[in-house]
């Protein structure tokens, strides 16, 4: 039995395994087997929600960088104006950065870390 073959096993990764069932599995999010702990994550996070605003604010707070959907909320864009404000005072108040990656993402870093808006020339 090849080394590929007893790490797969060990890890619980057969071939006959639906990867679908793995990537729903409840404890999917909390366990990262191919990679170690880390400092700070990328997380994302789909804006529907009042809460939702107050987790963004609870992950930035934790360091982590926030890849936030706002397709769910985009239906109202008064709503969308009012949580993207929050979000971007707080953002500010905290020194971290905001900044839209396309019609809808926005992401949003914590303290210290700064978003390149534009290359330079030349």
């Amino acid at each position: 039995m090849g080394i590929l073959t007893k790490l797969t096993k060990a890890l619980g990764l057969a071939k006959d395994m639906n990867i679908e069932d793995f990537m729903t599995a409840s404890e999917a999010e909390e366990v990262d087997v191919l990679h170690q702990a880390a400092d700070f994550y990328v997380k994302p996070i789909g804006l529907q929600t009042d809460s939702d605003i107050k987790a963004v604010e609870d992950e930035l707070n934790q360091r982590n960088l926030i890849l936030l959907n706002i397709t769910p909320i985009a239906r109202n864009p008064v709503k969308l104006k009012s949580a993207v404000n929050e979000l971007r005072s707080f953002v500010h108040k905290i020194n971290g950065d905001i900044a839209r990656i396309d019609e809808d993402k926005i992401l949003l870093t914590p303290a210290n870390v700064k978003i390149v808006k534009r290359k330079k020339l030349g």
